[in-house]
């Protein structure tokens, strides 16, 4: 999950081409082509990323290094003159039969995610809480029972804006496709609408889009007390262009009104929604006994697949009162999942967009047909501007009471069920609950500095991909600018030694987008400079200086990982894919793959992502990958850095809260060491440039 901070861009990244560039016609921008690396390159970064786990061994009564480093080079050695020559060469043949690039074609979606069996629910989607909108007034803030006009009005602003972020990309007035970034987000947007992943035995597939035309696409779907209903969003005599705002809140409103009757009939919803929140093949076989009871069931399901996207009204919550952190916490959790909205949702959806009777909203959504980054840059435009009276007959939505719901405009996607369905929401629901349970989720905004102050208050244009300004040496006894991403990074490794006394496989998500149909690579944050230093800050004995240093060598390693990683030279993808090639069954092996320390470098017990700069966003998160590990989403802004951290309850090796004081007080140290040293003394500068070169 890795945003830009768009706000400051805005003016000019969404400005429509100008008549000059038209009149002069320049060529259109291409994306690179994913390469794949050198094999003799990728084990070589290999073997120095697990420098710090030999050195580790070596401390705690293992090999000595030389030993157990010369081992590994050994297996490399034999791997790349083998059958890592063969396995190499299969992946450039399959880069050469694919249309887009070796990697998404053909492994990584399936092998990151639709491979993946567990629960969607907190295990692989993300979630992302929002700002309150300051246009809606106080008293639609306040607790409230049942749908509320105002959760409608909200619920229907949010859809309308992102069919404005929609038409406008459609039409290149936001980023062009004169531009790199235009290209890439066109193609990475069009995966997030009209999509969704469908279970299937053992590995998931993605619905085909829908074609140019079908009414089902322009649809979205609507789930209100855990009954589903299509709304169409577009004109249907011109299938571009979208309906008025105060239509589609007209619509959703007649829905609203009918599931209320509904309930004052004494009706009550089958909860079909958390099925989709159960383990994967147990999904799967729900799913197909639905659709082989009616073809009613099956139009449903259609429909949602290939609906634009989802929009979840909540009911009422207790927790309204809260202030603080609670009401942070609160507004997370509810856009995560709780017990009384699990069923609210669909979460095979790229996208579903959740308010609460509050209005409190925010958004989440299945990982695998587009990463995190497009929704969250879709949100930022989305919620750039709030409910505009202007566009409404009246600034006050009208109350439900006594409405007759009107029957043009929506549509209820009910489904039949017999006792078998009805028996496995039950058993699904207690599923979920316990998933939920478990889930120690929650926001924290540390508040004592941001980006301003970690790169010294010196200008600097963030990129689209990273809040990255790249620490570069000047060679000269002066402040270097300090990435705040790596910075965020080192913190991160001193909170979690310190919290657990020991170090761990860290990755984080590096964005390849100058490729085409690129998507993410890992950055290992777990470096020997990045051991250094922490080692150094436990060390009583070591000056401050000597601490600021080794601090600057580990900004300058994990930023030289950055550029490698969005620049096709990261490692992790391409041993992914050479592993994939080897071809077991006939006997090839390799000690290389087949070592322990292979997999351990890979066993993510911090999995962490930066996003934007978040100031329209309350917070966000993601689940962590294994039981005793951290899931960490953090975004920097200018004066304060806000952090999603998820663990297990069940753990007693982890605890959300611990960590985020342990991540507050590495971040207090940080800067207190940097105000009490010296940027980097003369010879730290001639060690970093040398560093740079290499």
């Amino acid at each position: 999950m890795i945003a830009p901070r768009l706000r400051a861009l805005r003016p000019t990244l969404f400005m429509r081409q100008n008549s000059t560039a038209t009149a002069t016609a320049p060529k259109r921008p291409s994306l690179l082509r994913l390469p794949v690396p050198e094999l003799r390159k990728t084990l070589d970064r290999y073997l120095k990323s697990i420098e710090p786990f030999l050195l580790e061994d070596e401390a705690h009564g293992g090999l000595p290094f030389n030993t157990a480093y010369s081992l590994r080079v050994k297996w490399a050695d034999e791997f790349a003159a083998g059958v890592g020559k063969l396995c190499q060469d299969r992946l450039l043949a399959l880069d050469r039969a694919s249309p887009n690039n070796w990697l998404d074609d053909n492994l990584w979606t399936k092998k990151a995610y639709l491979e993946w069996r567990s629960p969607l629910l907190v295990n692989s989607n993300w979630w992302l809480a929002v700002n309150d909108d300051d246009l809606i007034p106080a008293h639609a803030k306040k607790a409230q029972t049942g749908i509320t006009p105002w959760q409608v009005r909200r619920g229907a602003w949010l859809v309308h804006r992102v069919l404005c972020f929609k038409d406008r990309l459609d039409r290149q007035e936001l980023y062009p496709e004169t531009t790199r970034t235009g290209l890439w987000l066109r193609e990475s947007v069009s995966r997030m609408f009209n999509i969704a992943r469908i279970p299937k035995p053992t590995c998931d597939i993605l619905s085909k889009p829908a074609r140019a035309g079908n009414p089902e696409a322009q649809k979205i779907y609507v789930m209100i007390h855990g009954w589903c209903y299509a709304i169409p969003v577009y004109d249907p005599d011109s299938a571009s262009k979208p309906v008025s705002v105060q239509e589609i809140e007209a619509r959703i409103r007649s829905a609203v009104i009918d599931a209320q009757q509904r309930l004052d009939a004494g009706e009550k919803s089958v909860p079909i929604g958390v099925l989709s929140a159960d383990e994967r093949d147990r999904w799967t076989q729900n799913l197909q006994h639905l659709l082989d009871l009616s073809p009613k069931n099956q139009r449903t399901h259609q429909i949602i697949c290939q609906s634009l996207l989802g929009l979840s009204l909540d009911g009422p919550s207790p927790t309204f009162s809260l202030t603080g952190q609670e009401a942070l916490t609160s507004d997370l959790l509810a856009i995560r999942s709780t017990h009384s909205n699990v069923a609210n949702r669909i979460f095979d959806k790229p996208c579903t967009i959740i308010v609460d009777p509050s209005t409190r909203a925010g958004s989440s959504g299945e990982h695998s047909p587009c990463d995190a980054l497009v929704p969250s840059m879709v949100a930022d435009f989305t919620l750039a501007d709030g409910v505009d009276p202007k566009f409404f007959a009246a600034s006050e939505p009208e109350p439900f009471a006594s409405a007759v719901p009107d029957q043009a405009g929506w549509e209820r996607l009910d489904w039949d069920v017999d006792a078998t369905i009805e028996a496995e929401c039950t058993q699904a629901l207690a599923r979920a609950k316990a998933i939920i349970d478990n889930s120690d989720a929650n926001i924290f905004w540390f508040q004592d500095y941001g980006s301003d102050w970690v790169k010294d208050n010196r200008a600097s244009l963030l990129s689209l991909a990273f809040a990255f300004a790249l620490f570069i040496p000047n060679g000269r006894n002066e402040p270097v600018k300090q990435s705040p991403d790596a910075y965020v990074q080192m913190a991160l490794q001193l909170a979690y030694f310190r919290t657990r006394g020991e170090f761990t496989a860290t990755y984080e998500t590096a964005l390849t987008r100058m490729f085409k149909r690129g998507r993410t690579e890992t950055i290992r944050s777990f470096t020997k400079e990045s051991r250094a230093w922490v080692l150094g800050m436990m060390d009583g004995n070591m000056s401050q200086q000597n601490r600021r240093n080794l601090l600057h060598h580990a900004l300058h390693a994990h930023s030289s990982l950055t550029r490698e990683a969005t620049t096709g030279r990261g490692i992790d993808r391409h041993l992914l894919g050479l592993k994939l090639m080897l071809r077991p069954l006939s006997g090839e092996q390799a000690a290389f793959l087949d070592d322990e320390l292979f997999r351990r470098s890979q066993t993510w017990k911090l999995s962490t992502s930066g996003l934007s700069a978040g100031n329209l966003f309350k917070g966000t998160g993601f689940g962590a990958l294994h039981e005793d590990g951290y899931g960490i989403n953090y975004m920097v802004a200018a004066d304060m850095i806000k952090l999603g951290i998820e663990s297990k309850a069940s753990s007693p090796q982890t605890s959300t809260d611990g960590l985020k004081d342990a991540i507050f007080e590495a971040l207090y140290d940080m800067k207190a060491l940097c105000l009490a040293t010296d940027g980097h003394t003369a010879a730290a500068s001639k060690t970093v440039a040398l560093s740079s070169r290499l």
